[in-house]
């Protein structure tokens, strides 16, 4: 008895194998990115109801002076003593048309830390200061607009 050879065709099916692959390196690599791509320190700011937006914050060469819980004043993300700050704020702000320095500070850092940091700004010529804050994700009022309205 002779077998019959048979002939296979094409595999239609697609391998997902090396896109799953690529993918969880590409997931990886943002992952261990992502940190490192936030502007100065990172701070637990304070939340307010209605904040103002200010966008120009998020720019690349945006001064930004953030005051840590345990009250260390940085500048970007390098640590600067409040006392040398407002010298390095007026040698960055000489070249600046916008004159605006924006303070973050955490939402349990002693006030009068915050308060020394905005002082010695203002000592250093500093036009506006911005303090930023983030929005209240409010559950209750999400929780109402989803709610059918009833009679």
């Amino acid at each position: 008895m002779a077998r019959k050879k048979v002939a296979m065709g094409a595999v239609s099916d697609i391998n997902v194998t090396p896109m799953v692959d690529v993918m969880l390196v590409l997931l990886i690599i943002f992952m261990v990115i992502t940190p490192m791509l936030s502007k100065g320190i990172s701070v637990e700011m304070v939340k307010t109801r209605n904040p103002i937006t200010m966008e120009a914050a998020d720019k690349e060469d945006a001064i930004v002076v953030a005051v840590t819980r345990d009250g260390k004043t940085f500048l970007g993300s390098e640590p600067i003593p409040v006392e040398v700050l407002p010298s390095k704020v007026k040698d960055l702000l000489m070249t600046r048309v916008d004159k605006t320095v924006y303070v973050k500070s955490d939402a349990r850092a002693r006030y009068e830390k915050v308060t020394e940091a905005v002082d010695s700004l203002r000592g250093a010529g500093v036009d506006q200061v911005g303090l930023l804050t983030e929005k209240i994700k409010d559950p209750r009022a999400a929780a109402q607009a989803a709610a059918p309205m009833g009679l």
